[in-house]
């Protein structure tokens, strides 16, 4: 039995509603990164971070097999194997749950992050109404000033999660390919400081040439004002204490419009402005800046970093880049995220000024506004509290004494297979040790990290535009529409009424219709 079908044309009417969409990644697919293959895979568990551990334990047990089997009897009773492997065991545990739980709540951090913004956004653009008509400016006029004002404030909350998403991995300032446009406009508050940036300068403060990029016509010493261009300030740096950051982020370059000059700051103001001219745009670093591999993250090179970081060589590969991170940083930057935050509370303030919507809409404002900030909080708490230096110092001494004692223990009773046998226990141990690290700090850009450029690329930027890509739709239009012929059926092969035939029969003959049941 064969069936035929005729081809059937499908077009979509397009309405002033209607949109195009975006093109979004599946957000549930796997990580996808040029080159993927199983090196890279390799390279994103433990054994990789552990390898030359696990090298230094093979000679060791090969070593003292060798020497047992020429008779020289070192071999102790395996009582330690037991007692002291259970502890380690659990304690072990314990490091690996608390690391993982640290990286769970960075990822529900971000959710809430993700909420808040669909919330403020949903509620700035259908719940807000535009302000009444004066006699001095049309109601056309204010529909025009209330939609830019609505899409600034929508563009501040994607800039709220980008800036996060910087400010978690000590990347300061504004000059980003996906942050820069989104704040340049904004005067810059007085902020305190915030957590340190990722620079090799040791310099107490920063000196920059500002003589290419101011506007034309306007001093960028003086404060902005209505009708001018007002942008943020380019931060000064000043010391801090170490504190931790990231240890996969990268030392940032500095941008190539930032020129470094001799004592400019003498006779400058401390907070100078820059706006990039549309020619220097290009100049902007890149939004995802991983370090790459290099010679110097293989051992026994990587032996060298320490050498040379110190005499102030620029040394490349993710090894290079970690040690700079764990260095002590001088330098500071400014809190971003909370200051967005500010100009987002006072867009709110502006609402209850001008009496423009109902209390329940402010509040659900202020709400969300509160989960941002809350979620900025509970972030910075996770980066700048580390696990203590003496507990994970004396886990990875009494791990080290185990598996170089292990050999001893387990000879009589192995043979030559002590030497898998130390390399597999070594693995085991370590590799918790190793992955627990790597977790614990989880907003860097190691491949076990949380996809923070997918959190604001690909979720949090598309679903604004899209919720903003058309005016709120009016029920009126699409409740009543003819294809909405599914209102009040209860099965798929019922009958269809559009909602102009329902209107017909009348409300009664509706309620009769919603009572009945089908089995």
């Amino acid at each position: 039995m064969s069936f035929q079908t005729s081809p059937i044309t499908l077009a979509r009417v397009e309405t002033h509603v209607s949109h195009k969409g975006f093109s979004v990644p599946d957000p549930f697919a796997p990580r996808q990164r040029p080159g993927a293959s199983f090196l890279n895979a390799l390279a994103a568990t433990a054994l990789f971070r552990c390898w030359h551990i696990l090298l230094f334990f093979a000679g060791w047990s090969t070593l003292i097999s060798v020497l047992n089997h020429q008779g020289h009897k070192l071999f102790i009773q395996p009582t330690l194997l037991t007692v002291i492997g259970t502890v380690l065991g659990f304690v072990i545990s314990y490091r690996t749950t608390s690391s993982f739980e640290r990286y769970n709540e960075g990822r529900r951090l971000w959710s809430q992050v993700i909420l808040a913004s669909r919330t403020f956004a949903r509620t700035t653009w259908f719940h807000v109404p535009d302000q009444e008509a004066t006699e001095t400016v049309t109601a056309e006029e204010m529909a025009a000033r209330s939609m830019i004002e609505k899409k600034s404030v929508i563009n501040l909350l994607e800039a709220f999660a980008v800036s996060i998403k910087h400010y978690l991995r000590g990347e300061d300032g504004i000059y980003y390919q996906d942050l820069y446009h989104l704040v340049k406009f904004l005067p810059a508050y007085a902020m305190p400081a915030g957590i340190p940036p990722m620079t090799d300068q040791p310099e107490t403060t920063t000196s920059f040439d500002f003589s290419i990029s101011s506007p034309r016509g306007t001093d960028p010493r003086n404060a902005s004002s209505p009708g001018q261009s007002s942008f943020l300030y380019q931060r000064t740096y000043s010391s801090a204490p170490d504190l931790p950051v990231p240890v996969t982020t990268p030392s940032l370059r500095k941008p190539q419009f930032l020129r470094p000059t001799r004592n400019i700051l003498a006779h400058t103001s401390p907070r100078e402005k820059i706006i990039l001219q549309r020619d220097d745009e290009g100049l902007l670093l890149p939004a995802h800046m991983p370090p790459k591999y290099h010679i110097f993250d293989l051992f026994p090179f990587s032996l060298l970093i320490q050498y040379f970081t110190n005499r102030g060589k620029e040394i490349k590969g993710k090894k290079a880049a970690r040690l700079r991170a764990k260095m002590r940083q001088k330098a500071i930057s400014h809190n971003l995220p909370l200051e967005i935050s500010l100009y987002l509370s006072s867009y709110v303030s502006a609402l209850q000024n001008r009496k423009q919507t109902d209390v329940p809409t402010i509040n659900t404002l202020i709400f969300s506004l509160n989960q941002l900030v809350d979620s900025l909080t509970g972030l910075e708490r996770i980066l700048t509290t580390p696990i203590p230096f003496s507990y994970s110092i004396h886990l990875w001494t009494v791990t080290m004494i185990y598996c170089l004692a292990l050999p001893f223990q387990i000879w009589t009773a192995l043979g030559w297979v002590t030497i898998p046998g130390t390399i597999i226990a070594s693995f085991i141990f370590f590799g918790f040790l190793v992955a627990g690290e790597e977790i614990e700090n989880p907003f860097g850009y190691d491949k076990n990290d949380l996809n923070l450029d997918h959190f604001t690329n690909n979720i949090i930027r598309n679903e604004l535009r899209a919720i903003t890509s058309a005016p709120p739709p009016d029920p009126a239009r699409w409740a009543f529409a003819a294809e909405n012929d599914f209102i009040f059926s209860s099965h798929i092969d019922g009958e269809r009424f559009t909602p102009e035939q329902w209107m017909k029969k009348g409300h009664i003959q509706m309620q009769k219709t919603m009572s009945i049941v089908h089995l």
